[in-house]
């Protein structure tokens, strides 16, 4: 599948994200949420920017509120949790839906592809990963349990740096 970048989002702080920008970088989108069990994975995530940002790679943070009710602030809130909380620098997007009749576009384009384990269809939880190539290809999608810093999506976010 290409051109998963050519997407409208907005940004978290107002205005677009322009996913167009990410045009020859390699990008891992998350769905995110401040207040779930794996809102600590925020630490590698930002580990994981800081490591390859320099290399023509970026997170990208989607914030989420379908699954529990686990991100229901405002973007104001979000912002100044994810800074003051785990040092967040990579770009946040507008809340979004990932599931449902009301699924943002992005998520309609990622969610046909399978993770190591052959699951795809919907989002199951908060922290689901999706490893966007240079070219604009998906090349890996990771469950929400797959730690960031885990071997398995350092070594695919390096496969696309190389």
């Amino acid at each position: 599948m290409t051109d998963v970048l050519n997407v409208e989002i907005g940004a978290l702080a107002g205005g677009s994200a322009n996913l167009p920008q990410y045009e020859g970088t390699a990008v891992l989108i998350v769905n995110v949420a401040s207040k779930c069990g794996l809102t600590p994975q925020y630490s590698g995530l930002e580990k994981l920017q800081e490591r390859f940002a320099g290399q023509g790679f970026t997170v990208l943070g989607v914030p989420c509120n379908q699954f529990l009710g686990q991100e229901p602030g405002t973007a104001e809130e979000i912002a100044e949790f994810c800074s003051a909380t785990y040092g967040v620098t990579f770009p946040l997007t507008e809340k979004v839906e990932v599931n449902g009749a009301d699924r943002h576009p992005l998520y309609q384009r990622l969610v046909g592809v399978a993770d190591a384990q052959g699951h795809s269809g919907d989002i199951r939880w908060n922290f689901e990963k999706f490893l966007i190539g240079k070219d604009g290809r998906i090349v890996a999608r990771f469950s929400p349990q797959t730690e960031p810093e885990s071997a398995e999506v350092v070594s695919a976010i390096e496969a696309q740096l190389s």
